[in-house]
């Protein structure tokens, strides 16, 4: 019998959705997992960002705002990577609670529903790969950030769930936890809490988003669709129910 090691990392004939796959963390894991071979659904809000990603893997774009409970997207499919996310930074007093609403059922409902309609397939098949892309924020609180980091810590939860009722059925489960990211949705954190705390974007970085982190930079999205690569390579098929931290050792401390 060959071992893990000796297998080809391919993911010839499988399809994977990925979310959000219009752009940063996303638009890398799509670009990764195509480059493996798989078929990639591209899911995404904004119709254009996912025609040109799906059109630089072959694969096929599905325009759809997950936040609400009436979309639809395919369910026919190996692997679903849990990308899509958005942020709002404000002191929870003047949180808007139909904000904090909306974070949760993007971020920890629709990973939910996708995840519940695929698994009848991903069981039948006896393969599946379930990927969410959680964060530090998965394993630590920030100010300002209540939604984003309650629904992190929800899909912390919810990927461990997955995890104990897949395995038997050859379906894994696993978070990526990244920190600050080089993508858009960070560039938009950065204008925000310089707002909040008045001062520069450039002391938002150093002094807030990189203080807890030994590696003083952003990581890339490439980095992190490398670790979303390999939780679907068969040398990881042991992994399951785990949390890969990609934070630049934010959470050594």
């Amino acid at each position: 019998m060959s071992s893990p090691r000796a297998q080809a990392p391919t993911l010839d004939g499988r399809t994977a959705l990925v979310t959000g796959g219009g752009g940063g963390i996303g638009r890398a894991c799509a670009l990764r997992l195509a480059e493996a071979g798989a078929k990639v659904i591209v899911v995404d809000v904004d119709a254009a960002a996912a025609a040109a990603v799906a059109a630089e893997t072959g694969g096929e774009a599905v325009v759809a705002d997950l936040a609400e409970a009436a979309a639809t997207v395919p369910s026919d499919v190996d692997i679903i990577v849990n990308n899509a996310g958005i942020q709002h930074v404000a002191p929870i007093e003047d949180f808007p609670p139909e904000v904090f609403a909306r974070i949760l059922r993007l971020m920890v409902e629709a990973p939910f529903r996708l995840v519940r309609a695929a698994l009848p397939g991903m069981y039948a098949r006896g393969w599946g790969r379930v990927i969410n892309v959680s964060s530090v924020h998965g394993r630590r609180a920030s100010a300002y950030k209540s939604a984003y980091v309650a629904a992190k810590h929800a899909l912390e939860g919810l990927s461990k769930v997955i995890a104990l009722e897949g395995a038997e059925h050859g379906v894994t489960s696993n978070c990526v936890n990244p920190g600050y990211v080089r993508t858009p949705l960070v560039e938009k954190q950065i204008a925000a809490q310089a707002e909040a705390h008045g001062i520069s974007p450039d002391r938002v970085v150093t002094d807030i988003m990189l203080a807890p982190s030994a590696i003083k930079r952003l990581a890339e999205p490439t980095e992190v669709a490398e670790a979303v690569a390999y939780l679907c390579s068969p040398a990881a098929s042991f992994i399951t129910g785990s949390s890969l931290m990609i934070d630049g050792g934010w959470t050594a401390h």
